[in-house]
């Protein structure tokens, strides 16, 4: 055998950038790099179209039924006993002459919450806090827009509960 008449020929392999690979399609009118021009020029007009939309002039976030022109600020500061912050305490809010709650926030770590409510009704806030007795107050949003609260947790009466044990089963002690 000759090694002269079993060479292969080479083809040239096409090459394509992966980034725009998936604006390729085989049935497509236009070349790859047209395509890719078309669909970022008309990708471009979308977008400016939707921005000339989603902005209204003159304020119109204002305007909206989503306003919060006319609410009232609950702002509580939470402390333990000994005059520390207290996080995790559950504080939760509803109107005075209804039953359930409608609000519901915990403490960050700085003791503190807040709620937003609408303006002009009388509110009733509990506040729960593992190992603390239960406090609750009451709220007036009818003057004014905001209030600022400090509540002072008292510990619980009886002994500290210990801590729970749990007794392992099976083997040897």
């Amino acid at each position: 055998m000759n090694l002269r008449t079993m060479t292969t020929r080479k083809t040239k392999k096409k090459r394509s950038d992966p980034r725009f690979d998936f604006f390729r399609h085989p049935l497509s009118l236009f070349g790859h790099l047209t395509f890719v021009r078309v669909t970022i020029a008309f990708l471009g007009l979308f977008y400016a179209a939707g921005a000339l939309f989603a902005f209204q002039p003159g304020g119109g976030a204002q305007n909206s039924n989503g306003s919060h022109a006319h609410d009232f600020v609950i702002f509580v500061n939470v402390f333990n006993d000994r005059g520390f912050a207290l996080p995790g305490a559950r504080a939760r809010v509803r109107r005075a002459q209804e039953k359930k709650f409608r609000w519901e926030a915990m403490s960050d770590h700085q003791g503190e919450f807040a709620f937003r409510v609408p303006q002009g009704e009388e509110y009733e806030m509990t506040i729960e806090a593992r190992g603390f007795q239960t406090d609750t107050r009451k709220v007036n949003s009818r003057e004014g827009n905001r209030v600022d609260l400090t509540v002072r947790m008292e510990p619980q009466a009886g002994p500290p509960a210990e801590p729970h044990t749990q007794k392992m089963s099976g083997g040897t002690p």
